[in-house]
């Protein structure tokens, strides 16, 4: 078809024979148009490219990566997480997180965090990315993977532990587990860098569940343990104490919205 274009293209614009349109035959003018329209209607009936969930092969092992690594193991995971991120887009077609396998997913998230363990890219993908499908199932599993690596380098991996707490909270509205993972964040409580919301989380959790006295006795525990040290923030949890004391309970909607964890990207 573009052969049989450029000869007509040719044949009407020859080098040296500079012609005016009207020159050119009406037959020649109309059979162009004719194969213009012809492969534009052609193009339009092509089916649109579909990537392939199935192209998501397996993960090599983490001993493996390594040694294809040759001693530069930040830039293999950079390129192989790249490489990852392109199979749900391709060929202009995003393919649905639903029909990706996750379980071969989260393989590849792992062995890439093990090559690269400084990297906080693969538990950002794993719980801002992956984890926002509507399958329950595959949500599920990504704060799993999270929640596993987290004890790994707490100090590191606390936004995306604190990510999963609001996902599992407000996504799959399973207050249970936001609170076994709210829980697991209070060990981070007094560390220097570590915002104090981060560890007080389950205490906003355990007021939606309406256990108050629960709620009155984590956020006693956590005053007398003097891990607070800003003023402003110490007056707004001896005020919310008084509050639960007093039997009054309130919702952490405004929390999460103010406090929610910043997907920044830290390197060693």
């Amino acid at each position: 078809m573009r052969l049989l274009i450029r000869q007509l293209l040719e044949k009407i614009f020859q080098p040296g024979d500079e012609r005016p349109l009207h020159a050119v035959p009406a037959p020649l003018i109309l059979t162009l148009l004719v194969v213009l329209l012809a492969h534009g209607w052609l193009h339009g009936r092509q089916p649109v490219p579909q990537a392939l969930a199935s192209e998501l092969y397996s993960a090599p092992s983490s001993n493996s990566l390594q040694l294809f690594a040759l001693g530069d193991s930040t830039s293999l995971a950079r390129l192989l997480l790249l490489n990852l991120q392109a199979v749900d887009f391709q060929s202009g077609s995003q393919t649905s997180y639903r029909a990706m396998d996750y379980a071969v997913l989260e393989q590849w998230l792992g062995n890439l965090l093990d090559l690269d363990p400084y990297s906080q890219y693969p538990l950002m993908l794993a719980s801002r990315v992956y984890a926002e499908t509507g399958d329950s199932m595959k949500q599920r599993r990504m704060l799993r993977f999270v929640r596993q690596r987290f004890d790994q380098d707490p100090t590191r991996r606390w936004p995306w532990l604190a990510h999963a707490v609001i996902i599992a909270k407000h996504r799959l509205r399973d207050l249970e587990l936001a609170t076994d993972y709210a829980k697991v964040l209070e060990s981070l409580a007094g560390t220097p860098g570590i915002p104090a919301w981060v560890w007080q989380m389950r205490v906003f959790i355990l007021e939606d569940m309406n256990e108050l006295q629960a709620a009155q006795v984590l956020l006693g525990g956590l005053l007398s343990r003097n891990t607070v040290h800003d003023p402003a923030e110490l007056r707004f949890l001896e005020q919310r104490l008084v509050e639960l004391q007093r039997g009054g309970g309130n919702n952490d909607q405004s929390f999460v919205q103010t406090n929610r964890p910043k997907p920044t990207i830290h390197r060693h």
